[in-house]
């Protein structure tokens, strides 16, 4: 395993990270959770993602039972959490990153993880309805209170970033470093072209999620949705549309010979494709079972035989 700083931040993140988004809970309870994990930090991996909305909180009491169970020191491994939907519909509780919502939102995950603090926490999506700076001061606030280490971003835009981040230097505040954005063969605009000028002029770290394309890119979907697959869960159907795409299936057929040649399978192609940009900190993957994290974990060799050329096969490919 390689580690790569958090943009300009000291922390150092596994290339490959684990999450838990799907899986914990819907999947996989605290015993599947252990032998996974485990798998994945035996791998070197050390960080493992969450948010307060995965299962609706039972995410992070699933990961929070495996990580006692498993007995690590809490030094070496990083956590983190995200907020913006909550648990419940009233107001202050839901879609929002008002003071209130981020302050209770803190306190509620780290007694779900059962604790001291978390690593990371961001802010789950943009709020247009609460002021920035109000954010800023929030974010600032838990970690000076030891409840949190480093903030940032996911899925906002590099504006309201960049008027963070502003925010932030006026006030002498604890910056945010890092967005947790989409990013996959499939999906690139934004992160390679809206993100530019953050990874350049502010060294913005990056932990990108959906490597896969929720599972589009592993092959899997080419002849429909299978009945096991993450597709067919109840209250992912939003998924079907993406996963019955004809335009994307297409590359994904045509990208089938070239995993092939490097003796990969299409999942560890897709993974190792994002680890070829430097400006991905880390590629969160995910697992339901075992084998597929040692799978991901593979992702690594095959990254090293991504030569210059296979990459531009690839882009031909992708157009």
């Amino acid at each position: 395993m390689n580690y790569r700083h958090l943009g300009r931040s000291g922390l150092q993140v596994s290339e490959l990270s684990f999450g838990s988004w799907v899986t914990f809970h819907n999947q996989a309870g605290v015993e599947s959770a252990v032998e996974m994990m485990s798998a994945a930090y035996e791998a070197g991996v050390n960080f493992f993602d969450n948010a307060e909305v995965y299962a609706s909180g039972k995410s992070e009491e699933v990961m929070g039972a495996a990580l006692k169970k498993l007995g690590w020191r809490r030094s070496s491994y990083v956590v983190s959490t995200k907020f913006f939907w909550g648990l419940n519909e009233t107001p202050n509780e839901r879609n929002t990153l008002n003071r209130k919502r981020l302050i209770e939102g803190i306190n509620g995950s780290l007694q779900r993880f059962d604790l001291d603090y978390v690593d990371l926490i961001f802010c789950h999506r943009p709020d247009p309805t609460t002021p920035i700076e109000e954010t800023v001061w929030a974010m600032h606030n838990i970690i000076e209170w030891g409840k949190a280490l480093y903030w940032g971003t996911s899925e906002w835009s590099a504006a309201e970033i960049i008027a963070a981040i502003e925010i932030a230097e006026k006030h002498h505040l604890h910056k945010p470093v890092m967005e947790q954005p989409q990013y996959n063969m499939l999906v690139r605009d934004r992160f390679e072209k809206e993100y530019a000028r953050l990874f350049k002029d502010y060294g913005y770290g990056s932990t990108t999620w959906s490597p896969l394309a929720s599972g589009l890119l592993t092959g899997k979907y080419n002849e429909g949705i299978p009945a096991d697959s993450r597709g067919s869960l109840p209250g992912y159907e939003w998924l079907h549309e993406r996963l019955t795409d004809a335009a994307g299936l297409e590359k994904v057929r045509a990208l089938a010979p070239v995993a092939q040649e490097l003796g990969a399978t299409m999942s560890q192609l897709a993974i190792a494709w994002c680890l070829k940009n430097p400006n991905v900190s880390t590629v969160i993957t995910g697992a339901s079972r075992v084998s597929q994290v040692h799978e991901n974990m593979q992702s690594l060799q095959i990254a090293e035989k991504l030569t210059p050329d296979y990459m531009q096969t690839i882009e031909e490919i992708l157009k």
